[in-house]
């Protein structure tokens, strides 16, 4: 079983439909905390660290074999979990950061929350010293997107995302930093590849699940 800790409960019917396409039998569980983001947002990722380990503990007590966590903002804290939890803890957007830095050394990263940009940026600078690549990170807030996906405006929200990744210039990749942007790749037009995390996230939990 791999558990799955969210931040939105959007995320649980979107996840349930990729295991359905691209990992049948895969027995999924979700772990909904709205107030982990809340939190995070307001005092810092670390200070919600104890809520994201006791969330982690009570998946393993639940049978996970590993967790992934689909939220960007506390992904780090929850996979510096992982020695500890017994289990493997992933964060959703980490097969999406190497898959930037393999694409070139200029990665723009796209974000409807403040919060989110500091720990995407790092982390694909992360995945580039381990590459050995240089990369230049650029970050950019899509100004009001945030307020359409909280209005429950899914549409509207993804509209803007796609219109601010259209208007990206000189970059080898666009990041989707929040896993509830994905739609917005199917509404893009520009050339430079746009990468979403939930497909390639999904995929290293489900192997990490069957201890792959």
């Amino acid at each position: 079983m791999l558990a799955l800790l969210h931040t939105s409960p959007v995320h649980v019917p979107v996840f349930d439909a990729l295991r359905d396409e691209a990992h049948p039998g895969l027995e999924l569980r979700h772990f909904v905390d709205e107030g982990l983001l809340e939190r995070a947002r307001a005092t810092g990722p670390d200070a919600v660290a104890a809520d994201v380990r006791a969330a982690v503990d009570r998946a393993v007590a639940d049978g996970a074999r590993a967790v992934l966590c689909t939220c960007s903002t506390i992904g780090a804290v929850a996979e510096a979990y992982g020695a500890e939890a017994g289990v493997p803890v992933l964060r959703i957007d980490r097969p999406m950061a190497a898959a930037a830095v393999a694409a070139g050394s200029r990665v723009v990263v796209l974000a409807a929350l403040a919060s989110t940009l500091g720990p995407t940026a790092a982390l694909i600078e992360e995945e580039a010293r381990s590459a050995a690549r240089p990369v230049t990170v650029r970050t950019v807030l899509v100004d009001g997107a945030w307020a359409r996906f909280e209005a429950g405006d899914g549409e509207g929200y993804v509209r803007l995302v796609a219109k601010a990744a259209d208007a990206v210039a000189d970059a080898d990749a666009i990041v989707l930093a929040q896993a509830s942007m994905a739609p917005a790749r199917e509404l893009t037009t520009t050339s430079v590849p746009v990468l979403a995390s939930p497909r390639p996230g999904l995929t290293a939990g489900a192997e990490a699940a069957r201890g792959g």
